[in-house]
């Protein structure tokens, strides 16, 4: 990192011939650790921080066996930091560095809807990389609107009006929904309770409208999902970090945590490349 603060780029990883030409996909998001709220002690109340991380993979297009068309992510990488977003931006560049971004064909970065993540994108990738809203955070604002709507329309229940809604989003449809929550924030029989979330969820999809272009990206054969870094959350942190009982110190934490990457990232050996890692065994009797 301080070689990249003074403009010595990393060596780009070797990567398959038949992967060259495939997107670069990248997905961020965050999962909170227990730690100690005393240092050298775990007595006090636990404190709960956030984890950075995001996944960077090639994405490969592969025939089931029902013929239909899937995706594979291949070459994956982690970058994880206990930190702020500027912390987790300054590894992620390096490690875009690393897996070749610069001669990518195509980016891709994909994210919940956390406004700090939207905040990185808008000022480090909107330039690089095509933006995608997680599909089911974005369904989840319509089935909020459709729940604060509620039973108005005594043809519709909110679950019918959410199916519907979900409908349109994934197929491309996302101006009607505009123009019908429109609609509704003018009609005297909406709910005025139903309103400041009709008209939030209008204003969050308006400013996410690049974003949430699914069929497009579906078509381009892109994931519409964030769940390659959801189960880097699971597996990468919770399943070792979050254990029955477990409280970290900071230093503790970020050891463990760099050696977790190290191996996910097959870097291990060249981490240890300068040390010898034979034991030396000494006799309890010298």
């Amino acid at each position: 990192m301080e070689q990249l603060a003074h403009g010595i780029e990393p060596t780009v990883e070797p990567l398959d011939s038949e992967w060259t030409d495939l997107p670069l996909v990248i997905a961020a998001d965050g999962v909170s650790v227990p730690f100690r709220s005393q240092s050298g002690t775990a007595k006090g109340k636990i404190q709960f921080r956030e984890v950075k991380i995001a996944v960077l993979a090639r994405l490969k297009s592969v025939q089931t066996c029902s013929a239909r068309s899937s995706t594979q992510l291949v070459q994956r990488r982690f970058v994880a930091v206990l930190g702020d977003l500027d912390a987790l931006q300054s590894r992620l560049q390096l490690e875009a560095l690393r897996q070749g971004i610069s001669t990518a064909t195509q980016v891709v970065w994909i994210s919940a809807g956390a406004r700090g993540f939207w905040r990185l994108f808008e000022q480090y990738w909107a330039g690089v990389a095509v933006g995608i809203l997680d599909f089911y955070h974005a369904a989840q604002q319509l089935w909020e609107a459709a729940v604060a709507y509620g039973n108005t329309l005594p043809t519709r229940t909110p679950q019918q009006w959410f199916e519907q809604l979900r409908h349109q989003l994934r197929h491309g449809y996302v101006h009607r929904i505009l123009k019908e929550f429109g609609r509704l924030l003018k009609y005297a029989s909406t709910p005025e309770s139903a309103k400041p979330t009709l008209k939030r969820v209008r204003q969050y999809l308006s400013t996410h409208l690049a974003h949430v272009q699914y069929r497009a990206f579906k078509k381009l054969g892109f994931p519409i999902g964030s769940g390659m870094v959801e189960s880097a959350c699971k597996w990468l942190i919770q399943q070792r970090f979050k254990g029955t009982g477990m409280r970290w110190s900071e230093s503790g934490f970020n050891h463990l945590l760099h050696l977790r990457l190290a191996w996910v990232n097959q870097r291990f050996d060249s981490l240890f490349a300068d040390h010898s890692l034979t034991l030396e065994l000494h006799s309890p009797n010298h």
